[in-house]
């Protein structure tokens, strides 16, 4: 596995384990429909489902993880977020956050969590 294909792995354990001890439940681990993924699906009680991004940079980057979830990325993610919806028959309340984790070295540096952090058209 490539070297950046490891990294959104762990970043991605990372981030699912940084849910779960906020009492997160994650339903779905890389929910994939056509050319859509969701790193992570999480109900936070029995009312809101939320999508999660999670993005992983190693070492100094320019800008912060978060700021490649750009407009295009939006679309896909609330698309396939439809998807999964229509899969389980869910109509509520639903919200979408971006996890964004720092590495350096392999160990973790940062994490932040941005909830809401935008709102499909």
């Amino acid at each position: 596995m490539s070297d950046h294909l490891e990294t959104g792995k762990k970043g991605e354990s990372i981030a699912a384990s940084y849910l779960e001890q906020k009492g997160w439940r994650i339903a779905v681990r890389n929910f994939r429909a056509g050319r859509g993924e969701i790193d992570l699906i999480a109900w936070v009680d029995e009312r809101l489902l939320v999508f999660v991004e999670v993005k992983t940079r190693s070492g100094d980057g320019f800008g912060g993880p978060e700021d490649a979830v750009d407009g295009r990325k939006q679309d896909m993610l609330a698309r396939t977020a439809g998807i999964y919806m229509e899969q389980i028959d869910y109509d509520w309340e639903i919200r979408f956050d971006i996890v964004a984790v720092l590495l350096r070295n392999g160990e973790l540096m940062e994490i932040r969590h941005i909830e809401d952090a935008f709102f499909p058209m």
